[in-house]
């Protein structure tokens, strides 16, 4: 959208000098109006019949009351601009001061902040609303630079190793054609599959999309059927339990939602073996899905990095014929937030992780 052009027209200052001024001078009017309309009307009109000196009538006090009218309306109105410019600049000192810090931010200094000292009023609610707005922002364009470092870092890494496969192949005269094609279909997968997943991570973060009905353990239940054959291959049981869970969003990205989970899950899970449990419950406010995977022990600290995108986890089992994007927990947060919701991991004491969502239950 482009910036609209507008004329210069008079500052705020100004207005509010010229608004104190006038408010002042017609004051002044009214009361001088008043005095010249109920008191002299009873000043009679001509000589007036008195034994002792002149007494004089109301053409004599109004010719002693109009000028010193007009000098006190002068007055009135030169102490309105001296006095509202002093007071307009005081009362828009907050309001100078905010739009300095958008000056500055929009200059590209997310840093600033208002930071109005005082007690609580309009300009210091617009300030703090401002500053906890530029809080918000600075993390969103933090998160997105390191985001984007992240993505061409993982992009680049399979171009690189595609060009090099090449290179090697052209100069060896003996080399396996079908094997070099079976290395470069796999490295082609992972860049789709990356590219991919960073595509519905940006549609989940944008909030594109339609909110309808959903029962989560309907969507638990058929990302289970769905990765069953994985989990057979890794020998992982899964199970479901729990009743309906019922929110609002998009099916298909809260499917994801669940996928991803439960893949991660599965393998992520013990090198043979393990188990992935799936629930779901609501109660009057939230609409809970949690998955829960064996596996080895995992750090505290070591769990709260893992939504970050690329964060694998040094601890983490790699099992054979997974390498992974790095961005199945990143997008499931991603869904989770655009879903005004909560993605918490939690290690289990006995190994392995807990993943809890808890999304607003559904009206």
């Amino acid at each position: 959208m482009s910036l609209v052009t507008r004329r210069r027209g008079l500052s705020v200052r100004a207005k509010l000098t010229l608004s104190y001024a006038g408010f002042l001078t017609l004051a002044g009017a009214l009361l001088l109006a008043v005095v010249y309309l109920f008191l002299l009307r009873y000043v009679p009109e001509g000589q007036i019949s008195t034994s002792g000196g002149h007494v004089p009538n109301r053409s004599d006090l109004e010719r002693a009351f109009e000028p010193r009218a007009a000098l006190v309306l002068l007055f009135l109105m030169l102490l309105g601009l001296v006095g509202g410019w002093f007071l307009a600049g005081l009362m828009l000192a907050p309001l100078n001061r905010i739009n300095e810090v958008v000056r500055r931010v929009s200059e590209g200094s997310l840093s600033d902040r208002a930071q109005l000292p005082g007690a609580r009023d309009e300009f210091r609610d617009l300030a703090d609303g401002f500053d906890a707005m530029l809080d918000r922002l600075e993390r969103q364009v933090e998160e997105q630079r390191r985001f984007a470092a992240n993505a061409s870092h993982e992009l680049r890494t399979p171009l690189a190793i595609s060009q090099t496969m090449l290179e090697v192949a052209r100069a060896d005269p003996a080399r396996d054609v079908d094997v070099l094609v079976d290395r470069l279909q796999d490295l082609n997968k992972r860049a789709v599959a990356l590219t991919e997943a960073l595509l519905l991570l940006a549609r989940a973060d944008g909030g594109a999309f339609e909110v309808e009905p959903v029962d989560l353990s309907l969507l638990a239940d058929q990302a289970v059927e769905t990765l069953q054959s994985l989990a057979e291959q890794h020998g992982v049981e899964v199970s479901v339990i729990g009743g309906q869970a019922c929110t609002s969003g998009s099916p298909a990205l809260l499917q994801q939602l669940a996928v991803n989970l439960v893949h991660n899950a599965i393998v992520h899970n013990l090198p043979s073996g393990g188990t992935v449990i799936v629930r779901t419950y609501a109660d009057a406010a939230r609409a809970a899905l949690i998955v829960e995977n064996s596996g080895e022990v995992i750090e505290p600290a070591l769990a709260a990095t893992l939504i970050e995108p690329f964060q694998r986890g040094a601890q983490r089992v790699r099992t054979a014929g997974h390498s992974g994007t790095g961005l199945g927990l990143a997008i499931a947060q991603g869904i989770v937030r655009a879903h005004s919701g909560t993605l918490v991991l939690t290690p289990r004491s006995g190994g392995g992780l807990m993943a809890a969502v808890r999304l607003p239950a559904a009206s």
